[in-house]
């Protein structure tokens, strides 16, 4: 199989780290979806990172549902079975993916974005939202344990750190580490695994 989507993407690493925690054989190709946009269309029209081309050619979209087919690959979930703690752990998923699109969206609004077009009502609304979700996501950190072992990493865990990281990349002091101790810590316990060092954020 081939996971296409270059690793500064949250959702690409996400998914590329998670296929090395379910031990499902991936190669990585770095396509983007901005410099090399018709390389990637000619593999997947629609242009969505991640893409992950099947070993019979289908393409499967969306780093949740790529993850998805991966656990049923391996016959492994990164989910807890038992179900308060998989409700947990949903709605720690929910916080750290709702953050993670409010960083694109700024990011893209400032970036791509010409500055006489940008409209800051929608701006203080998206990084309002974003300030919201990073705080709700700290509260539920602050009462989470940091995996002890790659092996004791899920799903959650996972994305908690990918989003931390990348949002410290793509916004640099606009969410402090100093007023989020507990995501800064957890995330930079992650990134020191194995799955996280091999799958660097480029």
């Amino acid at each position: 199989m081939r996971l296409i989507g270059m690793l500064d993407s949250p959702y690409v690493r996400r998914a590329a780290i998670s296929l090395k925690l379910l031990d499902v054989p991936f190669t990585h190709e770095s396509v983007s979806v901005f410099r090399t946009f018709e390389q990637f269309r000619a593999i997947n029209p629609v242009v969505k990172a991640p893409t992950l081309v099947c070993d019979d050619g289908v393409l499967l979209m969306d780093s949740t549902f790529i993850i998805d087919y991966a656990e049923a690959l391996s016959g492994r979930s990164l989910m807890p079975a038992d179900l308060a703690a998989r409700r947990q752990d949903l709605r720690v998923l929910g916080l750290a993916l709702a953050a993670c699109e409010k960083v694109v969206q700024d990011v893209y609004e400032h970036n791509l974005r010409p500055e006489e077009k940008q409209h800051r009502p929608w701006i203080d609304r998206v990084d309002g939202q974003m300030s919201s979700a990073f705080s709700m996501l700290e509260a539920e950190v602050a009462r989470r344990r940091i995996p002890a072992t790659q092996a004791d990493l899920n799903q959650a865990d996972v994305t908690v750190a990918v989003v931390w990281t990348f949002t410290q990349a793509m916004l640099p002091g606009r969410v402090d580490g100093g007023a989020h101790p507990a995501l800064a810590a957890f995330a930079g316990a992650l990134e020191r695994f194995d799955a996280f060092t091999e799958t660097p954020p480029l």
